[in-house]
C-alpha cells in the first residue's frame, strides 16, 4: 500500500512539473524582445558581427552596447526545423552604428538567455496602440 501511494505521488509530482514549465510560443512579426548579455564572451545564437569586424569599423571590441537593447521581430522564417528571426532595434538606430538587422535562432537564443521575451500583455496592447507598463518575463 505504501509503495502504491509513493508511486502515485511521484507520478502526480512529475505531472505537475511538466505542466508548470513555461512553453515558448512562436514569435510574430512586431513582437518585442530584449537582448541580454551572453553567458560567455560571444553570442552563440544571435548572429552579431564578430569582434574583429567591429575593430575594423573603428568600434570597441565588445558587445556591451547591445546589452539590454529592445528589439523588434521583423521577419520569422523556418529552416530545417529551426526557427530564425530577423531583429532590428526598437528605437530605429543601428547595432554598432552600421548593422540595421541581425538574425537569431529563436528557440536556442531564448533557452540560452541571450534573448528574453517581453510580457505578452504588453505586446497585445502595443499592437492596439495603447500605452502599457513594460514588464520583463
Amino acid at each position: 500500500m505504501k509503495k502504491l501511494v509513493l508511486a502515485m505521488l511521484l507520478v502526480f509530482g512529475f505531472h505537475l512539473t511538466t505542466y508548470s514549465q513555461d512553453k515558448i510560443s512562436r514569435p510574430e512579426v512586431g513582437d518585442i524582445l530584449m537582448v541580454n548579455a551572453p553567458n560567455g564572451t560571444y553570442y552563440n545564437h544571435v548572429y552579431f558581427p564578430k569582434l574583429n569586424f567591429l575593430v575594423k569599423r573603428g568600434k570597441i571590441a565588445n558587445y556591451k552596447s547591445v546589452h539590454n537593447t529592445m528589439v523588434i521581430v521583423k521577419d520569422v522564417t523556418d529552416k530545417n526545423g529551426n526557427l530564425y528571426i530577423t531583429l532590428s532595434p526598437k528605437d530605429g538606430s543601428k547595432f554598432f552604428d552600421y548593422v540595421s538587422k541581425v538574425n537569431a535562432n529563436y528557440y536556442k537564443s531564448i533557452a540560452s538567455g541571450e534573448l528574453s521575451t517581453i510580457n505578452s500583455e504588453y505586446n497585445k496592447t502595443k499592437k492596439q496602440g495603447d500605452i502599457a507598463l513594460l514588464k520583463i518575463e
